[in-house]
């Protein structure tokens, strides 16, 4: 059976700089993804982020950091569903001040389950990125509490 991907694009008004930060810094984040984000920006290191009071926790080892370009994450778990999937954010400088954000979220086992919630909620979360990368005024989807 054919894996299953996830893929979004998004233009971003800001500097492809601004775009990595926000994707591989702890504070970054924790304003556009979730507040419950544990990480620092090393190769081969573990990010955690936590959702509904950690009734759900990924974990994430960081494979590739590419200054301004890469950033690639492997799904060690803890959801069965998104355990060995990979997450890649591809930032490709369009301009001094614009960036084209190529997201994917790929291997999936299935369609199923949580893999369509999830697709739209990755396009509302991609959302918030940009709105913070650009400087505008952005809460984490998820802010880690119960919800």
């Amino acid at each position: 059976m054919p894996m299953a991907d996830m893929l979004h694009e998004i233009i971003i008004n800001s500097a492809a700089s601004k775009v990595y930060d926000a994707i591989t810094s702890e504070s970054g984040l924790k304003s556009w993804w979730t507040a419950d984000a544990t990480t620092q920006a090393k190769q081969g290191s573990v990010a955690t982020f936590g959702f509904g009071g950690r009734a759900t926790v990924f974990r994430m080892r960081i494979e590739q950091l590419e200054k301004d370009k890469i950033v690639h994450w492997h799904c060690l778990g803890d959801a069965d569903e998104w355990e060995g999937t990979d997450l890649k954010f591809h930032i490709e400088s369009t301009g001094q001040n614009q960036s084209v954000l190529h997201f994917t979220h790929t291997h999936w086992r299935s369609t199923e389950g949580w893999f369509a919630m999830c697709n739209t909620t990755w396009g509302a979360v991609i959302v918030r990125l940009k709105e913070f990368a650009e400087g505008k005024s952005s809460q984490p989807y998820f802010d880690g509490l119960a919800q």
